[in-house]
């Protein structure tokens, strides 16, 4: 099905977008790896696919696999054809722990995992801190090499608000393995989880040439709604005040 959905959506993805690709060089042939890539846009996870010649597996939150009625049935139907599986995020520890075992998994098979290090997408098209979780544990405990992956321009196909997706050329460059062999069994110290994330997150920092900012883009995605809401009630104030005059 993977093979099916590929060619129904990457061809007419080639023929609309005509993404561009550098580093194809640096995805093995065969073998376990770990494509870290920084997330500007939901379709990251359908232009990457797109461009390489094996079949790479990423994770999606469980609601878009368990929402009921026809549209749910599609839904989870062309996220399982597409290869993304689901992660359960209400457990114990959250998605962190489902991520990890799914990435081990994956990698175990001998196969190609997908991870976004920043947990969700750039609210504004920064890169923002990694989380140490899911990418450095998944490296540690398999040995699997991690090969930054930097997604370019995808967040400016269909901004927020925009219906209609906007044809032009995004691009993905790949950068060449990391090997983090020197950490073996070391996947449970929080400071050797830290540098590895910080070590991937600089390799694409220089791969897309995105401004680096080192908080959690889950905050920023807080500050900014945050920042949103205080300007709406202020406007609202001055305007029952202009009223009240």
């Amino acid at each position: 099905m993977y093979g099916t959905m590929k060619v129904a959506i990457g061809g007419p993805l080639k023929v609309a977008f005509r993404p561009w690709v550098e580093g194809l060089e640096n995805i093995p042939a065969e073998g376990p790896a770990i494509l870290a890539s920084n997330h500007l846009s939901f379709s990251d996870s359908f232009f990457l696919p797109t461009m390489l010649d094996r079949k790479v597996t990423f994770i999606a939150k469980a609601e878009y696999f368990t929402t009921p009625g026809l549209k749910g049935r599609l839904t989870a139907a062309f996220f399982k054809g597409v290869g993304q599986l689901p992660v359960d995020r209400s457990g114990a520890r959250g998605a962190g722990e489902a991520a990890i075992k799914s990435g081990i998994e994956v990698l175990e098979r001998g196969e190609l995992f997908g991870i976004y290090p920043e947990g969700t997408r750039s609210p504004d098209g920064r890169l923002y801190r990694g989380k140490p979780g899911g990418l450095a544990r998944v490296a540690l405990a398999t040995g699997a090499p991690v090969i930054p992956v930097a997604m370019i321009d995808t967040e400016k196909i269909q901004p927020p608000g925009k219906v209609m997706p906007k044809l032009m050329r995004p691009g993905i460059r790949i950068g060449k393995p990391l090997d983090f062999s020197r950490y073996h069994g070391m996947d449970h110290d929080r400071f050797v989880l830290r540098a590895v994330t910080d070590e991937v997150m600089y390799e694409i920092m220089k791969l897309s040439g995105q401004e680096y900012v080192d908080i959690y883009a889950t905050a920023a995605k807080r500050q900014i709604a945050e920042a949103a809401k205080a300007a709406k009630e202020a406007g609202k104030a001055e305007k029952a005040e202009k009223t009240g005059a």
